[in-house]
């Protein structure tokens, strides 16, 4: 899906939004009043964290007020649909996770959008860690460690808040002959007294939340999802380097508006976009969060998704999750 392509029309004729006269007035005039930014995590969660530094930005560029509406609930589902629904204008945006767009489709019966259909691709901002953790107490310290422990009882659990933690243990229990039952959480805080008291046998959590609490020395940090270490976790190795060869789990947060959405705004938030992370001080904060610069125009996030749901769809089924 190329967001460059000619799209739709209005009033009465067609409109071209590439190069026309009407694009330049719709970029020129674009925003004319307060931007309204979707997350479907709640407030003062690392989605949220992350999130309300990009829409800070934004705002400071676009010479507008953003309006952040958290809207949690079904892996982001109310949030999206929100956006799919919206009128095409550019005041209604969706910021969301790849995990949520990739597996949704498989993770549901039914959805009443469609994750590449209905929505135009502005770009993306951030790539995600995400960690294993355990109690700080714990005597677990390695990879080794845990599967050496989920092997030697029953009744083991893992905590998850969103696709991704659910979807990386499921393969980390495929990969290394482990059992453990899921446990759903609402939020990583929400997790965090059943981790650290131990109910939990180990968790895989969001960077964006974990990194400030593993330099605070309430988690311990046993091994990151992502192909290459992360300097927010200094030290701590990849899933890959503890012998798990080829695990891979790096989600990716891009901002999409609603399809029909005039080209020359969609380009102009690309635009944002990328002086956003062009910016130091953004990879400073996205260090400080578990997370680093990413800077997909539309067209490579399009082809990023598109590879995704291709990948997303054997690991549901090897795991055996049904649809809900």
């Amino acid at each position: 899906m190329d967001r460059r392509q000619v799209l739709g029309g209005i009033a009465a004729g067609a409109l071209t939004y590439g190069g026309s006269g009407a694009a330049a007035f719709a970029q020129a005039e674009w925003p004319n009043g307060p931007l309204r930014i979707f997350i479907g995590f709640p407030a003062g969660s690392g989605a949220d964290i992350l999130g309300r530094h990009f829409t800070q930005k934004i705002s400071e560029l676009a010479g507008k007020p953003v309006i952040v509406e958290n809207k949690p609930g079904a892996n982001s589902n109310i949030a999206a649909n929100l956006v799919a629904t919206a009128k095409p204008d550019g005041n209604s945006i969706l910021f969301i996770a790849s995990s949520n767009m990739a597996a949704n489709p498989f993770l549901f019966k039914s959805l009443p959008f469609d994750t590449v259909k209905d929505f135009k691709a502005a770009g993306t901002f951030a790539q995600i860690v995400f960690v294993m953790v355990v109690a700080p107490d714990s005597p677990l310290k390695t990879v080794d460690d845990v599967i050496k422990h989920l092997k030697s009882k029953k009744q083991n659990k893992y905590g998850y808040t969103n696709q991704t933690a659910l979807m990386s243990s499921e393969l980390f229990k495929a990969m290394t002959g482990t059992e453990a039952v899921g446990v759903s959480y609402r939020t990583a805080p929400d997790a965090m007294p059943d981790v650290t008291n131990g109910t939990l046998d180990m968790m895989i959590m969001d960077g964006t939340y974990a990194a400030g609490q593993v330099r605070a020395g309430r988690l311990r940090a046993i091994a990151v999802t992502t192909a290459m270490r992360s300097p927010s976790f200094p030290g701590v190795p990849t899933m890959q380097e503890a012998g798990l060869k080829g695990y891979e789990f790096a989600p990716w947060w891009g901002v999409y508006f609603p399809k029909g959405t005039p080209d020359a705004i969609v380009a102009k938030m690309d635009g944002w976009l990328q002086q956003i992370g062009n910016n130091p001080e953004t990879a400073k904060f996205l260090e400080t969060v578990g997370a680093i610069v990413n800077k997909d125009t539309g067209k490579e996030a399009d082809a990023r998704l598109a590879a995704d749901i291709e990948k997303m769809g054997p690991i549901i089924k090897a795991a055996g999750i049904e649809p809900q």
